[in-house]
């Protein structure tokens, strides 16, 4: 085992969005109409640790915050409280050099290829701009720069001269990658990359991130709600519901015996092969509303095992056995 602080760390972080009243709204409040700003609770105090060379996965159902809790790692939206650690410094303390190496470190690739590329610009902009912005390539080198880029991803550099819509999808997902690459990061926060694609080319993405991985040491945030693609290139999972981390184990370890309730119930339905006859049983209820979120435990509207301790009071994140922790009050 390695002192070395983690790569990156997310200590209590958390994100509000709110929606401010217009001027009509702030009139009507005024004369005592019930309107009044709304707030999303999209991220709740969200600790998480990854260490460098691991492949994390972030999983969770639709709205619960698994894609904003991406983005502030990745430093595209600003937290509402908390902070996010590189290598053991306080990444918003950081300034000069120490700040943009921190920011190119840490990269992001989307989940719809089509919409974060320029429609405007060829490849060959849309792969080289940072690098040359950054200092990281001269512009006489630019041009060798990204065909080596796009040889990485397995694209023919002839290619360069194309625009975003003359690509596959497919094709479209390995130039986000290796717009990622330019700027050769350590760490990549991957938000449901291969979602929008076919299960055939999911595959091939897939087996590139792998080979990336050993050829680069890379490390991986995979945020996806595929749980067949999570166990199968995941080195640990982390389970969100609602804004809040409910458990946090090594893949093979949850899918072998999930702790928390709403992780059973998660994992349950994953297909399986061997699975004979079995009757689909949905997890109950309808997940609430990040704008009105429950009391004490976020899960316990559905928890077929909640208690009034549940009702009441938030479960604390706590360590179950070694290198894993869940979020439940029956854990004592």
């Amino acid at each position: 085992m390695t002192d070395a602080p983690p790569i990156i760390e997310a200590r209590g972080l958390s994100k509000r969005f709110v929606k401010r009243l217009d001027l009509a709204g702030r009139v009507a409040a005024a004369l005592g109409s019930d309107l009044k700003e709304e707030t999303v609770h999209a991220v709740d105090k969200v600790d998480l640790a990854v260490a460098k060379g691991e492949v994390v996965g972030l999983v969770g159902e639709s709205g619960c915050g698994k894609s904003t809790l991406g983005r502030m790692i990745a430093g595209l939206l600003p937290p509402s409280d908390g902070s996010v650690h590189f290598k053991g410094r306080d990444r918003a303390g950081l300034a000069g050099d120490g700040a943009k190496a921190a920011r190119l470190a840490v990269q992001m690739i989307f989940q719809d290829p089509y919409a974060s590329l320029n429609p405007r610009a060829r490849v060959e902009q849309i792969v080289g701009e940072a690098p040359l912005f950054h200092g990281l390539v001269g512009r006489s080198d630019v041009a060798a720069y990204v065909a080596a880029m796009l040889e990485r991803v397995g694209l023919d550099p002839a290619f360069a001269r194309r625009y975003p819509h003359q690509f596959s999808g497919g094709q479209r997902s390995r130039v986000g990658i290796a717009r990622a690459l330019a700027v050769k990061p350590e760490f990549l926060v991957c938000d449901e990359a291969i979602a929008a694609l076919d299960v055939s080319i999911q595959a091939q993405v897939l087996n590139l991130f792998m080979d990336l991985r050993e050829a680069l040491d890379l490390t991986y945030l995979f945020i996806s709600h595929d749980l067949g693609v999570v166990e199968h290139i995941t080195d640990r999972v982390v389970i969100m519901y609602l804004g809040r981390v409910v458990e946090s184990a090594p893949t093979e370890e949850l899918f072998k015996g999930p702790n928390h309730p709403y992780a059973q119930a998660l994992l349950a339905e994953v297909p399986r092969i061997s699975a004979v006859k079995r009757t689909f049983h949905p997890i109950k209820g309808e997940i609430p509303s990040p704008l009105d979120p429950p009391p004490g435990c976020h899960f316990h509207p559905r928890c077929p095992h909640a208690t009034d301790r549940c009702r009441a009071e938030v479960p604390r994140l706590k360590e179950i056995a070694p290198g894993r922790h869940s979020a439940c009050h029956l854990n004592g």
